[in-house]
């Protein structure tokens, strides 16, 4: 990215304009040339702000006022000069952002600085390092190697050192990917993968962090009552192997009282906590420094440290001081303390142990030091079950049989079952600590760079010392020490600390006041990263957790933090705590390496890290081995710390605040969209695939709120949530002077939307007319294959209105797009007495008239009405209309047949329709019909046609009588309305004035005179949607649905509204009626 500028002076003019506008410049507010107020241009709306930081209000009349500029002056209200951004820049001071996480007053201490202070050592390198080195290197490092052996305890810090390194590598792509707030691991993992896996993520390393808050306290407690005053105990064993049970008695007890402390501490002051951060990193520094240093007297002058082996078996020293058996003391035996605590007396002659007996007593140096040659000693692994001895090899042994007193003894023996992925599980959050530094990314001077570099030295100065300190334990300790986890072997000394030099005390005291600040800090972040989870609004059953004191310290969060902690502590032993923070931590770290991976794969323009030696692969290797280690640490954990975070991410997906942070996921779902619609747009779905992907037509009112809201009622419970739906809307006028009317609407029919739960996208078209407006939506709503193939609308109830004379245009021009389109036709009748989500039909039935095949529609809606729970317990019956030719009793075998095949379960009805005389009733309902027509014929005449017309009617009143008489003997005009030219109709029209030639057809009916100038074609059509109208409401009155095939218009478009006429006829006296037009292609099929 370059970062030379070249800045080019703008020449000022010859006539003085620029001494002009520097003159104005200095005083903008000078009344000799006042700036007039401009407008704001384009849609009146301001612009989004700046993306920078710290804003700074420019006086915008310097800019307007220049001469120079004239050309930008449109955009200066909006968009900043360069000059100011420049300076903007400049004088940024990296504020933590997205989440308010300081007070008040301590922003504005921020503002007032000119630079933040902390450079890479002294800002990441010392916190890692502290947070990296802890309690499991100075109270278990030890036993881990002895146990695991040196090469698998070398591969065992290998992998969770590998899993860290690449975890930072990443990490420090995402944090020098822009500015970093502070915050840590929750806001790179949120801000790259989206609210739900931040939020999930988050809670994981919050419990994390709480549970080693737990860990800290409990090593605190253990070098304590271990190491520095044993005699402090409370609970003591009352039986022969209660020791261990007493001591966790004893932990609890102490542990839940140091956390109450530490509590308190926190909640007084986390100033002075964040002072003796220092104190407690020197702690750790000379603790290290002791090891070694020890280690290279080792290996001049080893330490003079005995260990008593009885046969192969290490002795605990807490009973006696020589390792002898007897002594000569004035020429007689002298038995040792040693002595009377294997035997029933003190005497030579009392009864003795039997293993005892057998075996000799022999003393070994428990540190030989680094030239011993003890190394290839150390090289292989030695677990143990529970209760094991912790035996010497190469040294004899006389077998003896099953011992019962063996737990009385003074054996050292193992405590707990150790496995390969045991020691990984306890020894993982030993390298845990690697996001300190972006935590404190808001006070580094230059976070992009101290990041990467601060976090990355800080794991290979630790990895380094774990590793070589496993290879010189391994040199310089004795194998029975090393697996004496608590230095029974070694009078209750703390292994490591034997080792050190010049005093064993510097790596116990060292060891105690780090932890004990590893624990106070752990209590410090954990709440406050709580605090800005809860106050991120994602979760909202943790917004109470947002607040505190006036100060802004996380009071709340703290107490819950104190709450989790507490249950770490009263499980009471390290080696168990351990692997659950493991969980935590190593599932953070998934996360962190997936959102590199995630955001490299997808090459967003955004994604542009400084920190340019990662690559998608290492970032995907991290992920597996976190995923690895943690099946590796223990299966049922992380199967539980999975369900954990997944429950939690499905929470914020369903319940959740909606947040768009421009995260990865939602850029990798635009890919996966992008190539799911390139898969489908091959060709149309086969028939077992078809499903009704709706466009719903909504109609709003002057407010914008939609007319008929069960219209979506109505397609939530046809859809499901499956398949594709798109709400529709039309908006009359043009964009610029409606778009603010759009953006209100649409958000109506959003909220809507999500109050009817009908899961969809909302599109609105804003069009000079309704008609065109519908007539787009149909044609290009949806992208790709993606496409609906159904439309859904409401009856246009309105249509016979004075106030509203066109609506039926608008409904039969939307019936002709959708055939010619090839799209099937809802149309809901009384869509207001539609049943809501809510409501629930407890009986009933959903009619189907089948009278035209039309692929298979009406079969197939029925069926998917009836998953839903509203319409779960209606039946379904299909009706089919037979006529005089046909065999009905064949039919209804045939259908019942079909039904089988189609897996459909229905009631099968066939209606027999005998031809009868046209009734006088028909004759009526179409002569209105015709009188209507010719109405809004007149109504559709613009001014000019209406003076023609009158000019027209003057002309033939003047006319001669003899012309006027053959004119009435001649057909009235205007002509009638002619409905379709089909071949029935065609040969209707050649026989008409056949048939109106019978002397007695008159007669017979006893028409009306003007009954016989009505269009006999309209006269069919009516007397067939009277009849069928009589026999629905015969069959399906009290029905809950019924379903019809709807009719196509005319192609004669001057019959429309006779269509209108015909359709409200057909569905006269009907509760619900959807009226159903098929799309032209099979919708289901028989075969599987």
């Amino acid at each position: 990215m370059p970062t030379n500028f070249t800045v080019v002076p703008v020449e000022a003019r010859a006539d003085g304009g620029g001494d002009e506008a520097a003159e104005r410049t200095e005083a903008p507010g000078t009344p000799g040339d006042p700036e007039p107020e401009r407008p704001s241009p384009g849609d009146g709306n301001p612009r989004e702000s700046s993306p920078f930081l710290n804003n700074v209000e420019v006086e915008q009349e310097s800019f307007l006022e220049g001469k120079n500029m004239a050309l930008f002056e449109e955009e200066m209200d909006s968009n900043p000069m360069v000059s100011s951004l420049l300076n903007k820049l400049a004088n940024y001071t990296n504020l933590s952002q997205g989440v308010v996480e300081h007070e008040e007053d301590e922003d504005s201490r921020r503002r007032e600085a000119k630079a933040p202070r902390m450079g890479t050592f002294i800002g990441v390198y010392l916190p890692c390092l502290q947070n990296i080195l802890g309690v499991i290197l100075f109270l278990r490092l030890t036993w881990i190697v002895g146990v695991a052996g040196v090469l698998e305890s070398f591969l065992i810090v290998a992998m969770c050192c590998t899993c860290t390194m690449l975890t930072a590598i990443s990490m420090s792509a995402i944090a020098t990917n822009g500015v970093v707030p502070a915050g840590g691991s929750y806001y790179m993992i949120s801000r790259s993968l989206g609210p739900e896996f931040g939020g999930a993520v988050g809670l994981c390393f919050y419990l994390g962090t709480t549970f080693a808050g737990a860990m800290y306290i409990l090593g605190t407690i253990e070098i304590f009552l271990t190491y520095i005053s044993p005699g402090a105990t409370i609970f003591q064993a009352e039986a022969v192997g209660g020791e261990a049970a007493a001591m966790l008695h004893n932990m609890r007890v102490y542990g839940t009282c140091t956390l109450v402390l530490m509590a308190l501490v926190v909640f007084v002051g986390v100033k002075y906590v964040n002072k003796l951060a220092l104190v407690f990193l020197a702690c750790v520094v000379l603790s290290i420094l002791a090891i070694y240093a020890g280690v290279i007297k080792s290996a001049f002058d080893p330490p003079d440290i005995p260990v008593c082996l009885l046969g192969n078996r290490t002795l605990s020293r807490r009973g006696f001081d020589v390792c002898i058996k007897a002594r000569l003391v004035q020429n007689s035996s002298a038995t040792s303390a040693l002595w009377g605590l294997f035997c029933n007396g003190s005497q030579t002659s009392a009864t003795c142990d039997e293993y005892f007996a057998q075996n000799n007593i022999t003393e070994i140096q428990g540190i030989p030091g680094a030239a011993s040659g003890v190394f290839l000693e150390n090289l292989w692994s030695a677990y143990a079950q529970a209760g094991a001895f912790v035996e010497k090899e190469g040294v004899p042994s006389v077998p003896v049989a099953e011992e019962s007193r063996a737990g009385a003894l003074p054996y050292v023996l193992t405590d707990i079952a150790a496995s390969f992925t045991l020691l990984v599980g306890i020894y993982f959050p030993s390298v845990t600590g690697i996001m300190a530094g972006s935590n404190r990314s808001g006070d580094l001077k230059d976070a992009q760079k101290s990041i990467p570099t601060g976090t990355i030295l800080a794991i290979v100065t630790t990895s380094f010392i774990y590793l070589s300190c496993i290879v010189l334990f391994g040199a310089c300790i004795e194998g029975v020490i090393l697996r004496d986890k608590f230095g029974e072997a070694l009078q209750g000394n703390l292994v490591i600390g034997m080792l050190a030099w010049p005093s064993p005390w510097v790596i116990v005291i060292g060891s105690f006041f780090s932890t004990c600040g590893a624990g106070l800090q752990s209590l410090t972040g954990a709440p406050r990263l709580l605090q800005a989870i809860a106050r991120d609004g994602i979760i909202p059953f943790l917004q109470v957790f947002g607040h505190g004191k006036a100060n802004g310290e996380p009071t709340w969060a703290l107490l819950l933090t104190v709450l989790i902690c507490e249950t770490g502590i009263l499980i009471a032993s390290l080696d168990s705590v351990a692997p659950i923070l493991s969980m935590f931590f190593l599932m953070c770290y998934l996360f962190v390496n997936l959102a590199c991976a995630v955001q490299t794969l997808l090459r967003t323009p955004n994604w542009r890290p400084r920190f340019k030696y990662y690559h998608w692969t290492l970032s995907f290797l991290g992920m597996s081995l976190c995923l690895a280690l943690m099946f590796i640490c223990s299966w049922y954990y992380a199967l539980s710390a999975m369900l954990i975070a997944s429950c939690i991410y499905k929470y914020i997906e369903y319940r959740g605040a909606e947040k768009e942070w421009g995260d990865g996921i939602r850029g990798l779902s635009l890919n996966a969209a992008r190539y799911a619609l390139l898969r489908v747009e091959h060709g149309p779905p086969h028939t077992k695939n078809w499903r009704p992907q709706v466009l719903v037509m909504l109609n709003l009112d002057a407010e914008q709120a939609v007319k008929h809201p069960r219209l979506l009622s109505f397609t939530s419970q046809l859809k499901a949530g499956k398949g594709l739906t798109i709400v529709g809307s039309v908006l009359e006028g043009t964009y610029l002077d409606k778009h603010l009317e759009a953006e209100q609407a649409e958000e109506n029919i959003r909220s809507l939307m999500s109050a009817e739960k009908t899961k969809g996208f909302c599109q609105l078209v804003v069009s000079f007319s309704l008609r065109d407006g519908m007539s787009h939506l149909i044609q290009s709503a949806g992208l790709g294959g993606l496409k609906h193939n159904t439309v859904l609308m409401a009856w246009p109830a309105s249509w016979k209105q004075e106030d509203n004379p066109f609506s039926w245009k608008n409904f039969v021009d939307t019936v002709r797009d959708t055939t010619a389109a090839h799209q099937a036709l809802l149309v809901a009748k009384n869509i207001d007495t539609f049943p809501q989500n809510q409501e629930r039909f407890s009986g009933g039935h959903i009619d189907v008239w089948w009278i035209v095949h039309d692929g298979g529609m009406l079969m197939l809606l029925p069926f998917l009405l009836r998953q839903h729970k509203v319409w779960r317990k209606c039946r379904m019956r299909i009706f089919t209309v037979a006529q005089v030719d046909d065999n009905s009793i064949q039919m209804k075998k045939d259908l019942q047949m079909f039904l089988y095949h189609l897996r459909i379960s229905a009631e099968v009805e066939v209606v027999e329709m005998v031809e009868n005389d046209i009734s006088a009733f028909t004759y009526e309902r179409t002569l209105m019909m015709e009188q209507r027509s010719q109405m809004l014929k007149q109504m559709q005449l613009s001014k000019n046609e209406q003076e023609r017309e009158a000019q027209l009617i003057h002309d033939r009143n003047t006319a001669s009588h003899t012309t006027a008489a053959a004119r009435t003997q001649a057909p009235p005009t205007p002509d009638k309305v002619q409905m379709t030219w089909t071949r029935e109709k065609l040969i209707a029209e050649k026989h008409r004035n056949k048939d109106a030639s019978l002397s007695g057809f008159k007669d017979l009916f006893s028409m009306k005179p003007e009954w016989g100038n009505l269009d006999q074609s309209n006269v069919r059509r009516m007397h067939t949607a009277v009849k069928l109208n009589g026999v629905v409401l015969s069959k399906s009155q009290d029905a809950q649905l019924v379903l019809l095939n709807m009719p196509g218009p005319p192609k004669n478009r001057q019959g429309d509204e006779n269509y209108m006429e015909f359709l409200e006829v057909l569905t006269e006296g009907l509760n619900r009626v959807l009226l159903v037009r098929g799309g032209g292609r099979e919708v289901i099929t028989i075969y599987s």
